[in-house]
């Protein structure tokens, strides 16, 4: 196995249960870069005592996931690097497969497993098949390609890895899915908080938000108020609906929509944050 050749970064927030176990699926000779969205101090601490292969970064403060992963993607030394969200597991052979497929296609840009994507998949005699988008609970990276320049910042949670790709497809980079490459995810389970209510109107703020600024980015401010108004028409109407039968949960999270339509509309950043312990 090409050690040398790959470092595996993970952002983590309250993700303290959750990152074990994906940890202790990595080979200990390949390097780890936790970047972890607090100032947890005695998270660092024990990450670091208990694993010999991962380096833990403090951003201080809560910076989203597009910060979090370029400030590890540009810390990496090696050829490659591999971005996986807290709550995967990999497979015995996933990183032994990945240097199979990577000496077979030098050219790539993204490569992902083909296990939880949701694209109809036809794949060659070497198990890969080129696509336009991947999931982003795991992405491998071929460094030399993104000049270090990586997720867009302005996203805090939602499109990163939507808009990672269609910039590299822009430029005309090579992305594929890998039928041998095997990653086990949970799926919306990379936080472990009991704050379910903050968390879902920290979700719908940052949806809205970024649903916006992405079409805004692409096509264009005037074609992107189009393609937002119905999400703004329902979001006020339920609003409204939800504050006549005194719904306060559902009209929070109606709110938030609002919220996050307007702040992106309004040309403001996505600071949002969800008030947790």
């Amino acid at each position: 196995m090409e050690s040398n050749e790959l470092t595996i970064i993970i952002v983590t927030f309250k993700s303290e249960e959750k990152v074990i176990n994906c940890l202790n699926s990595i080979p200990n000779e390949i390097p780890v870069i936790v970047v972890e969205n607090s100032k947890n101090e005695n998270f660092k601490k024990k990450i670091e005592n208990n694993y010999t292969n991962v380096k833990c970064i403090l951003t201080g403060e809560n910076k989203g996931y597009s910060v979090a992963n370029n400030l590890g993607l540009n810390l990496v030394k090696t050829k490659y690097a591999l971005v996986l969200n807290p709550d995967t597991v990999l497979d015995n052979d996933a990183i032994k497969n990945f240097f199979v497929s990577a000496n077979l296609e030098k050219d790539f840009w993204l490569m992902g497993p083909a296990n939880d994507q949701t694209v109809e998949i036809e794949f060659k005699e070497n198990t890969l098949c080129e696509v336009n988008n991947l999931k982003g609970f795991a992405i491998f990276f071929n460094i030399s390609k993104f000049n270090n320049e990586f997720f867009d910042e302005n996203f805090f949670l939602f499109f990163e890895e939507i808009d990672l790709c269609k910039r590299v497809k822009i430029n005309g980079g090579k992305i594929l899915l890998n039928k041998l490459i095997k990653i086990k995810h949970e799926g919306s389970s990379s936080v472990n908080i009991k704050e379910t209510h903050e968390l879902e109107k920290n979700r719908n703020w940052h949806w809205m938000w970024s649903t916006f600024y992405f079409q805004k980015k692409y096509k264009g401010f005037f074609f992107a108020i189009l393609i937002i108004f119905p999400k703004l028409f329902s979001a006020v109407i339920k609003s409204l609906f939800y504050l006549i039968i005194f719904n306060k949960k559902k009209r929070d999270i109606y709110l938030s929509r609002l919220s996050g339509i307007f702040n992106s509309i309004a040309g403001n950043k996505s600071w949002y944050r969800p008030p947790l312990d």
